[in-house]
């Protein structure tokens, strides 16, 4: 839920409490002052207590005073933020609720003007960018789903976790496939300590959309805090293939790699562009590429595979051909004792043979090529080969969960 990110992080943001450096000042020290500074540093280690415990309510207003003097603390910035989105949340007012989210927003771009590069400054600046014209957050069509829906999240940002439930529950009963309700079920079950219950939610959220990334996302932080890396790892896993363009997924992954001190794999292979003067062997199997390329550019190959598409675009079947007929040539330099060498030395040539060899090609070109052209096949490709992408997820992208001690 848009309020929450941070809880739902596997990293959590740590704050570290900045020791003030006062100037000694012998003749004429300014006694209220130094009272003034030590009662503020205080107020700031209480506001980012009570923020890391999840009482963001009860942090407001300590931050709300705290903002104003310390107007370069990127932070305190995004902390007061991600208060004001929990405190929208309680408003019955919707206009009111939606300049809270506003001005959330204006907090979080100041603070990324300052260069905060913690997990919740980009996730809500990535989900604040994404926020409706008007401000407002829909959960329903329905007038009745939506009102109890809004008090269902107005509950949960007060703590009151039973209430939310019940909320809920309510919202289920006249819109039993309603996802926001599902998944929000779970993770108040998952606050309250309940995690087989929440399990149970969780997964009644990924039936109902498989293609939605959150609940694997939510599911994987709630197995990572009770030490199950590895069930955290696979959830990951179906979060990416769900929604492998939401940089929030790959976000979580670094968090995930970070806490179990490892990293992910950027698997990328950039084709060189040959010389013009360059002979060497291996440049043929690099020319074989950027032929293909040229080739569908054209237009003609493009329309013939994509006949309702007026333009032509960067697709999967190029890039998949393109790569094939690379690969074919790099399989018989590599045959060749003479050329061997050249291809098992080279780093680009290597990984493009191991990932064929692996019948990823496919996979490869989505996950890591994937722009704006490209994305538009995942979809469709997704729906045929979901077992094919999360297996490349598992044996090229995705470490290894540590061994439990």
């Amino acid at each position: 839920m848009i309020g929450n990110p941070k809880q739902h992080c596997l990293l959590l943001v740590l704050f570290l409490n900045l020791c003030v450096a006062l100037p000694l000042v012998v003749a004429q020290a300014n006694t209220a002052s130094l009272d003034q500074a030590a009662s503020d540093q205080g107020k700031r280690q209480k506001a980012v207590a009570l923020f890391n415990q999840g009482k963001r309510l009860e942090a407001l207003p300590l931050l709300e005073e705290l903002v104003p003097k310390n107007s370069q603390d990127a932070e305190l910035l995004v902390d007061l933020a991600a208060s004001l989105i929990d405190h929208a949340a309680t408003l019955t007012d919707q206009e009111a609720a939606a300049k809270e989210r506003f001005r959330a927003k204006d907090l979080v771009d100041r603070a990324w003007g300052m260069g905060n590069p913690s997990p919740l400054a980009e996730n809500l600046r990535q989900l604040l960018a994404e926020m409706p014209a008007s401000g407002a957050i829909k959960f329903s069509d329905n007038p009745a789903v939506e009102r109890i829906m809004l008090a269902g999240e107005a509950a949960f940002s007060q703590r009151d976790f039973d209430e939310a439930l019940k909320d809920y529950a309510k919202a289920l009963e006249l819109e039993p496939t309603n996802y926001p309700a599902i998944l929000f079920t779970a993770n108040t079950y998952d606050r309250k300590n309940d995690f087989a219950k929440a399990g149970e939610w969780y997964e009644r959220a990924m039936r109902l959309d498989p293609n939605i990334e959150t609940a694997y996302r939510y599911y994987a932080d709630m197995l990572a805090k009770q030490g199950d890396m590895v069930n955290a790892r696979v959830m990951l896993i179906h979060a990416t293939v769900a929604e492998p363009y939401n940089k929030i997924v790959w976000r979580e992954i670094r968090a995930w790699a970070t806490v179990n001190n490892t990293a992910f794999t950027i698997v990328y292979a950039p084709i060189p562009l040959p010389k013009k003067d360059d002979m060497t062997p291996i440049s043929s199997a690099w020319r074989a590429y950027h032929s293909v390329r040229a080739e569908w550019e054209k237009g003609s190959k493009f329309h013939k595979q994509f006949p309702l598409e007026p333009e032509y675009r960067h697709s999967l079947p190029e890039e998949s051909e393109a790569l094939t007929a690379t690969v074919k040539v790099l399989e018989k330099l590599r045959q060749d004792k003479k050329t061997s060498e050249l291809v098992t030395s080279d780093p680009v040539a290597g990984l493009l043979l191991k990932i064929q060899q692996a019948g990823a090609l496919e996979p490869y070109v989505l996950f890591s090529l994937g722009d704006d052209g490209i994305a538009k096949d995942y979809k469709a490709y997704r729906a045929k080969n979901r077992a094919k992408l999360e297996d490349y997820m598992d044996k090229f992208v995705m470490p290894p969960a540590p061994a439990k001690q």
